[in-house]
């Protein structure tokens, strides 16, 4: 592990740690260690670093701003990729914007609006990086990534790089072709926006934040939804039905204000957190007979 660290070192290419708690990086505050962790400072040394992994055949995982993630107590094995400064650069052309995968998504959105420039109001709220949100098709209020993405620049496991269309994405709900068929990281994303009236998109984006405040708990730790809505029917309302809402293992709660959200209510485990989706999804497929999904992603050592 000390030749591994000293040769990445010397490559230059941003910040490294080692057994990096990765509860300081996600939005839960829950993970364990990364054996190495890195923030790169640009794509080309991102680029680099992926050339490193390859030679040495070495395992790895790229974050954001670590919503949307449970990660195992136990930690990551290999090397942790954070995509923050470096990677959040930002470029505007007229209705059209090109941004980093590290940009923190709410304030693109922010910034955006006060620009006269619609297309990212739903977005107001969601925690995420531009790249985890292009990754996972993240949504709210009747929008989501998909319905405004050009083009995502893609840094693929081989170490190429390949622009994908909206198409080439095969987006879905909360998916896209990322996650299974051709796994990668979001460098850059390309987002195709319209022009509109200033003060309506600041006026809908304060709604959506406001709205966010009001039902959902916020003021705790938490990963966001824990669970995809088993369409027709919607994941906080078969948990509240349900009367779980409250509900605690451990440190690990379901949010009385939103029965899709576990929240982090006190030196929370990964465990804890995943003894409470299992109870939900054994307590929903008993009632209901409906098999819930999670959203939320969950990685590391088993």
């Amino acid at each position: 592990m000390k030749e591994l660290l000293t040769n990445l070192q010397e490559l230059n290419i941003g910040k490294i740690k080692e057994n990096e708690l990765l509860a300081h990086h996600t939005t839960i505050k829950i993970g364990g260690p990364a054996d190495i962790f890195i923030e790169p400072s640009s794509i080309e040394n991102l680029i680099k670093l992926m050339d490193f992994i390859n030679k040495h055949k070495l395992k790895w995982r790229a974050i954001g701003r670590g919503s949307n993630l449970l990660v195992s107590d136990k930690g990551i094995e290999g090397i942790v990729i954070k995509l923050g400064k470096g990677l959040d650069h930002l470029e505007i052309n007229g209705s059209e914007i090109r941004v980093g995968g590290g940009h923190s998504l709410v304030s693109l959105s922010t910034l955006i609006s006060k620009k006269g420039l619609s297309g990212l109001e739903f977005a107001s709220g969601i925690p995420g990086s531009v790249g985890g949100a292009v990754y996972m098709n993240a949504g709210a209020h009747g929008s989501d990534i998909s319905k405004i993405l050009k083009k995502a620049h893609i840094l693929f496991e081989d170490g190429t790089m390949e622009w994908l269309s909206n198409e080439e994405m095969e987006f879905s709900y909360r998916t896209s072709i990322l996650q299974n068929k051709r796994p990668g990281i979001v460098v850059e994303a390309i987002f195709q926006l319209t022009e509109g009236d200033r003060t309506t998109i600041v006026n809908q984006m304060q709604k959506n934040k406001d709205y966010r405040k009001e039902t959902q708990p916020w003021n705790y730790p938490c990963a966001g939804s824990i669970f995809r809505n088993p369409l027709p029917n919607y994941a906080g309302k078969l948990i509240e039905n349900a009367g779980l809402k409250g509900f605690s293992i451990g440190g690990a709660k379901i949010s009385e204000m939103h029965g899709n959200f576990i929240v982090n209510a006190g030196n929370a485990t990964a465990e804890d957190v995943l003894a409470l989706i299992q109870h939900v999804k054994d307590t929903i497929y008993n009632l209901y007979q409906i098999k819930m999904e999670t959203e939320v992603e969950i990685i590391g050592r088993k």
